[in-house]
């Protein structure tokens, strides 16, 4: 199948799949008149790239899984330690955002934002200055 064949079935664009194959994620065969060909296979690692880019795997991560991916007799123990790692990561963040969050709604509802002095949160600032 041709580039575009395979940005349809993969759901990722061919300006993509051909940045893919420039840092060595993917590699398509070349037809006799030079045109990348993809078989079923290349459109399985561009779905399970795709996947990994949607979960906010960096590229690097991507790059082991797919060694990993390819070489499934020690993929299991290896993608769980990394999957584990990137959701601590994500949950830090998480818990992160939430105390922001709450700092935020905890503002909204004791400041008027008129410049009365009656905002704790901007009163506590002020004294740690």
């Amino acid at each position: 199948m041709n580039i575009g064949d395979a940005a349809a079935s993969s759901g990722v664009s061919a300006k993509m799949i051909r940045h893919y194959e420039s840092i060595g994620l993917l590699s398509a065969a070349r037809s006799a008149n030079g045109y990348r060909v993809y078989a079923e296979r290349d459109v399985a690692v561009l779905r399970f790239i795709r996947h990994a880019r949607d979960l906010g795997f960096p590229l690097e991560d991507v790059r082991r899984l797919l060694g990993l991916w390819h070489d499934r007799q020690r993929a299991s123990a290896e993608v769980k330690k990394l999957a584990l790692a990137h959701v601590a990561a994500l949950e830090t963040k998480a818990r992160s955002l939430d105390a922001m969050a709450a700092s935020l709604r905890h503002l909204a509802a004791n400041c008027h934002g008129d410049g009365r002095p009656d905002c704790p949160i901007l009163d506590d600032l002020a004294r740690k200055e």
